[in-house]
């Protein structure tokens, strides 16, 4: 272990001289004399944009863009390079990490990015001063002991144990940026719509509903942005945005419906397929009646046939999910079998269990997200269309995005449309929606508890990449394919849209656009 963690601190190292920036692009900047804006519609408004306090990709698609983290993850890939972090160290126990920070970089306003600024993003997420309402928090610093200011660049932070995804976890667009501790201490709460960080963009201003606009940062300290401004607008339906695409009064969209690709194929525009790191899926509320049975979650998900839905809701820009991991994900287990569609079996089960007139609710989202281009209310209708078959009464609510992730952590509803875009390659990232302690943080939706699976998950949290821990990972698949917290559904292609004017435009594996090298003619 000792080995393979000196080999990754002296590639880390050499690559360090390579990147001027995150981005890892050391190319110059195209001089215009008229400022360039690109326009990027999604589907509904950020949650926030403090780091800290949300937890979905539409925030973050703003947030990669103007914050930054110590390490970053390379351009067409979730290995790691070095940001704000020149470089580090790691103990021969793998338990303390030391930083050496990046010297002259400031945070929009001005202030210097240095040690302390790293002390304050992380002591504000442990304990004591950890918030209930920071939903990434346990999973990226849950091991983290301390952190501590050795002089004014360097950091060393001391983990309770060796946690083998920390790394991994430091670059994600979530809880790891970088935010400036006066504005934070300033404006408190206000942050989540007024964000400084030291990234390649500058926030300008949120029109709710409406728009969000951020400017180039001529200060920045690595390759400077070829936009001079980026426009996130938000436009909720499908096809309204692929209009939009075509008709040019936006440049690039995400969300793509796959009844529009053919059209806008047609209209000449550009369209980005790469495999998606998703899994779309449909859970049950594990906590209370009537799916704290896990025979009931058995017999209802014997009457989805997956296969059937997929092929009709995607039109083969999604393949039918076995597995919480998307299957280049290591630990991904083949063999795991998730239960098969079986109407009949599903009616018998129900009989026997006294649930012949069952009615659920079932709660969903309005708009598209990576995982489900087409959007929660129509996978909510086809599964509530299967469950009449078989005598099961579901009534559907369905929420605009930012509402419905509020109602879902509350609780409301017995079964749900969600899924998980993964942050950073690693399976804990996916299969930590199973632990127990991440019921209260809300990432474990399902409120599903499993003691056999939190000691799994603890013990691969533990275990060196290899063998070792992809056995592990492929005990917890086979154990929640067994107790069906979720029916999955389907792995998603990362799929936008944009102009033929738009240069170097690419989803990162993640799900965000990071902007800083996308040029516009």
């Amino acid at each position: 272990m000792k080995k393979k963690f000196l080999s990754s601190i002296m590639a880390t190292f050499l690559a360090a001289t390579f990147f001027t920036g995150c981005g890892g692009s050391t190319a110059t900047s195209q001089n215009s004399n008229s400022p360039k804006t690109l326009i990027f519609a999604q589907g509904s408004d950020p949650r926030g944009l403090d780091p800290a306090y949300v937890d979905d990709g539409e925030s973050a698609k703003v947030i990669v863009n103007v914050y930054e983290g110590l390490i970053a993850y390379k351009e067409d890939s979730t290995e790691i390079q070095p940001c704000l972090a020149e470089k580090w160290d790691i103990s021969a126990d793998g338990k303390v990490y030391t930083f050496n920070l990046r010297k002259n970089v400031k945070f929009h306003d001005g202030t210097p990015f240095n040690a302390d600024a790293v002390v304050y993003n992380i002591q504000r997420q442990i304990p004591p001063k950890a918030k209930e309402d920071m939903p990434y928090a346990s999973f990226t610093f849950g091991e983290v002991s301390k952190v501590e200011k050795v002089d004014d660049y360097t950091v060393k932070i001391t983990l309770k144990e060796p946690y083998t995804p920390f790394l991994a976890n430091l670059a994600m667009s979530l809880a790891a940026p970088m935010v400036s501790p006066t504005a934070a201490k300033k404006s408190g709460d206000k942050m989540m719509e007024n964000p400084v960080g030291t990234g390649p963009f500058k926030f300008v201003k949120w029109t709710k509903s409406q728009s969000i606009e951020l400017e180039k940062n001529n200060d920045y300290w690595g390759t400077k942005a070829k936009l001079d401004k980026v426009v996130f607008k938000f436009i909720k339906e499908n096809s309204v945005r692929a209009s939009e695409l075509i008709a040019g009064s936006v440049d690039a969209i995400d969300g793509l419906d796959p009844n529009d690709i053919n059209k806008l194929k047609e209209s000449k525009m550009n369209i980005f397929q790469n495999k998606g790191m998703n899994i779309n899926y449909l859970g049950f509320m594990c906590s209370r009646a009537p799916f704290n049975d896990p025979k009931l979650r058995e017999a209802l998900s014997y009457a989805i046939n997956r296969d059937e839905l997929v092929k009709q809701l995607y039109q083969g820009y999604s393949d039918v999910a076995n597995s919480p991991l998307p299957s280049f994900i290591p630990g991904y287990s083949k063999d795991v079998k998730p239960y098969e569609y079986n109407p009949d079996k599903a009616k018998a089960m129900l009989k026997e269990l006294g649930k012949e007139n069952l009615s659920i609710k079932m709660i969903t989202y309005s708009n598209p997200r990576p995982y489900n281009p087409v959007n929660g209310q129509k996978l909510a209708e086809s599964v509530q269309a299967y469950l009449a078959k078989i005598g099961v009464t579901t009534t559907i609510d369905v929420y605009p995005w930012k509402e419905y992730k509020d109602k879902l952590a509350q609780g409301e509803g017995d079964m749900f449309c969600y899924g998980w875009n993964g942050d950073n390659g690693d399976a804990d990232n996916f299969l930590s929606l199973f632990d127990s302690k991440e019921i209260k943080s809300t990432l474990n939706s399902a409120k599903y508890s499993n003691t056999q699976v939190d000691q799994l998950l603890a013990k691969g949290r533990s275990t060196p990449n290899g063998d070792e821990r992809n056995k592990i990972y492929g005990q917890i698949q086979d154990i929640t394919a067994k107790d069906a917290p979720w029916i999955p559904i389907s792995y998603a292609q990362s799929m936008a849209a944009y102009s033929s004017k738009v240069i170097n435009f690419k989803v990162h594996s993640t799900g965000p656009i990071f902007f800083q090298n996308v040029d516009k003619n």
